[in-house]
């Protein structure tokens, strides 16, 4: 296993002075991929990583991987939502662009497969990785979504549009005008994770509660956690419905169980929703949260952890390039 460095690095994206954290294993390999990590609202990239308690310096230790937190703009992230009043979106900040910027440095100083990029955010995050998904599709190869679901139409910042690959070629993109789709008919891997009881993103869509639309100054109506997977499934040019099956318990008396939603078709790529049954506003992690944390946010799934799911993405976007 390789010693893990981490550094604290600054760069100029969309005219503005940005701040990263990187985690790089002490060895260098060869075609190591990068994960981009947004944190949630009110975060930073170290208080995500902390969050998660460094559940993704598994994938550096092993050399699969360096992993970068980035941080947003006023701890917050210019977003897919609308209906936002994050300092972010009210100053226009070019997230997009940070993020191109960080991958273009890290495949330079890194050597990192410029390929092998997966996006994975938290919440506010997780809806940044969603704009990744519908602006940015040439820089990731993958996305992972925890704690966010899809706005509906009317309250999605970029273009709504649940149609294959191949019937969206020569529409313009949000914000850069490109009208291709460098992943062809096949689409990107996406993994989604929603908890049933979450206090703050309703698994059956909708609104947010009062409080939290007042707290996070964050409005709109969301699709729910089934129809975000379905949504993508389509995006990727899925006809068919997903299979729902347990993801097994690493323990007996599991309060926080997982189940698996997929949706897989022969040369399209696959999307997954893990639904934490009782869960709360977390990251799934081998070691749950306790405590008072555990009682404000909720229950943590950790039958299947963060680090697992990223690199479940990661296997199927190398198996989609061949």
């Amino acid at each position: 296993m390789n010693e893990i460095i981490t550094t604290h690095e600054t760069i100029t994206a969309g005219g503005r002075e940005r701040t990263f954290t990187v985690t790089t294993p002490s060895t260098a390999g060869p075609a190591r991929a990068l994960v981009l990590v947004f944190h949630g609202s009110k975060q930073t990239g170290d208080i995500q990583r902390d969050f998660t308690g460094h559940a993704l310096d598994t994938l550096v230790a092993d050399g699969a991987a360096v992993v970068a937190y980035l941080d947003g703009y006023r701890r917050n992230w210019n977003d897919s939502r609308a209906d936002s009043a994050f300092p972010a979106r009210l100053a226009n900040v070019d997230d997009v662009a940070f993020a191109r910027a960080v991958a273009a440095r890290l495949v330079e100083s890194q050597g990192v497969d410029a390929r092998r990029v997966v996006a994975m955010g938290f919440s506010n995050g997780g809806q940044m990785v969603l704009r990744l998904l519908h602006e940015a599709d040439d820089l990731i190869a993958g996305g992972v979504v925890v704690g966010a679901t899809m706005p509906n139409r009317e309250g999605f910042a970029g273009v709504f549009d649940d149609r294959a690959p191949a019937e969206r070629t020569g529409d313009a993109h949000i914000g850069d005008g490109a009208g291709d789709d460098s992943h062809g008919a096949r689409g990107i891997p996406v993994a989604l994770v929603a908890s049933t009881t979450d206090p703050i993103v309703p698994y059956a869509g909708g609104r947010m509660k009062w409080w939290a639309r007042t707290a996070f100054k964050i409005d709109g109506i969301a699709l729910s956690a089934p129809d975000t997977a379905t949504y993508f499934a389509r995006r990727n040019g899925m006809s068919g419905d997903g299979i729902t099956t347990p993801v097994p318990s690493r323990a007996a008396g599991d309060r926080a169980p997982m189940q698996r939603l997929g949706f897989r078709e022969p040369g399209h790529a696959p999307v997954t929703l893990f639904t934490v049954e009782g869960g709360g506003h977390t990251v799934p992690t081998p070691t749950p949260a306790r405590g008072l944390t555990a009682l404000v946010i909720g229950r943590t799934g950790t039958a299947i952890g963060i680090a697992e799911i990223v690199r479940e993405v990661l296997t199927d976007a190398d198996a989609l390039r061949g």
